[in-house]
């Protein structure tokens, strides 16, 4: 292939795409293309250290002398304009084209935003980027309020960050509970719980009005009952949309992201998505989703590159996640929607704990807090295929491991039957 392999975006999805390829024996050229223009770098502690220390630098995602010494081609600050998928090439910004024999779109998602009276005042910010990340910490030096809107991931690591270097933080969620989409209630309790002691003020079915200003810069924001909450910054954490413009704009099938095949192949066969921005049908769940992890991100990259070099592998990672929210350390394995009865192992008042969530008899996933024996065992017990009863679970740690080990020492038996 002359052209080559082109990845558009250089997250997490994308370095490690132009890696794998490599990994893979991929010799043709490899472009990897950002609209940034820094080094490609970790995400998750933007949201952490590096907003709460003035003098934390980003970590890189590979060393510089990665990209050169793997013969791949970084191009920072680039914008695409257009797919011209017929022509396979992209069109550049500014003029110039870069033509290719496959795609891969790692182009990611950015935040959602609030159409709200007075969103454009300077001081209303959202975190996706490491130009987020510096304005965030910068405006925190200068601020003594700061109103958080949307009690998802994102805004609560944000605001057990700012809390804990000495801010007033208040936590402004639309709907009754905190991380609706993404934990059980009981976890989603147990981290408001936490984070109002430690000082935050929480606020959950509420929603705001507007927001006010002093000299152009945001200065309170007003909920729909008319409170008035100071805030010399307001961070805007309500979710995230994929970034599908470039694949709707080119033909390119779009369903609640960049609709791609098991081997992570778009609609246009010669084109691929990953990470953020891809759609697909779960294999375990059969549900079509769209995840937000570093782990779907790279573990889409490692397999699109193997697409390329002719393999035809299908996408069976399990899925897992964590956050890190003040002295709690979530992590999550496997999709727990449509679960209808769970086991707790742990203590919730040491804060170490985790849940396991089942649909009849069939383990869906398990969400820990300060446990993470449980949650790598759970990613074993989920890799394997393996479905401890509930009572087995309730036995505790050692008797999990035990009957995995039984299940996997059986597993060839089962297989030869």
């Amino acid at each position: 292939m002359k052209n080559g392999v082109v990845i558009v975006g250089a997250g997490h999805a994308g370095v490690q795409a132009a890696a794998s390829l490599r990994e893979e024996g991929y010799d043709g050229p490899v472009i990897l293309v950002s609209d940034e223009n820094e080094l490609p770098y970790h995400k998750p502690p933007l949201s952490k250290t590096f907003i709460k220390d003035q003098e934390a630098k980003p970590q890189p995602l590979r060393g510089e002398a990665f990209y050169a010494g793997s013969t791949i081609d970084y191009r920072p600050g680039i914008k695409v304009d257009r797919i011209d998928a017929a022509a396979q090439r992209l069109e550049l910004s500014g003029g110039g084209a870069l033509p290719f024999d496959r795609l891969i779109l790692a182009t990611g998602s950015r935040p959602r935003m609030l159409p709200l009276p007075g969103a454009d005042l300077s001081g209303v910010v959202s975190l996706r980027s490491l130009a987020d990340a510096r304005l965030i910490r910068e405006l925190s030096a200068q601020s003594e309020d700061v109103v958080i809107l949307g009690g998802g991931f994102i805004g609560l690591e944000i605001a057990a960050t700012l809390k804990a270097a000495g801010r007033k933080v208040t936590v402004v969620e639309a709907v009754d509970r905190l991380l609706g989409r993404a934990v059980a209630p009981v976890i989603a309790s147990h981290v408001r719980q936490r984070l109002e002691a430690a000082g935050a003020r929480i606020l959950t079915g509420t929603t705001i009005a507007r927001l006010e200003g002093e000299n152009g810069h945001v200065s309170a924001a007003v909920t729909s009952s008319g409170e008035r909450l100071p805030a010399q910054m307001v961070i805007i954490g309500i979710g995230v949309v994929p970034n599908v413009e470039l694949a709707q704009a080119a033909g390119i099938a779009i369903a609640n992201g960049i609709r791609v095949d098991p081997q992570m192949r778009s609609s246009v066969p010669e084109i691929l998505a990953i990470g953020d921005a891809a759609s697909y049908r779960h294999w375990f769940t059969g549900a079509d989703v769209r995840l937000e992890s570093v782990q779907n991100a790279t573990d889409q990259a490692r397999l699109a590159a193997r697409t390329i070099l002719g393999h035809a592998d299908a996408f069976t990672a399990v899925p897992w996640f964590w956050s890190d929210i003040g002295d709690m350390k979530l992590q999550m394995v496997g999709l727990t929607s449509g679960g209808d009865s769970h086991v707790v192992l742990g203590d919730l008042g040491e804060n170490k704990f985790s849940i396991y969530h089942y649909a009849a008899n069939r383990l869906l996933g398990i969400e820990s807090v300060n446990r993470p024996g449980d949650h790598m065992l759970g990613r074993k017990m989920l890799g394997a295929g393996f479905s401890p009863p509930p009572q087995t679970v309730a036995a505790g740690p050692d008797a999990l491991k035990a009957a995995l080990a039984a299940f996997q020492q059986d597993e060839p038996a089962r297989a030869a039957g």
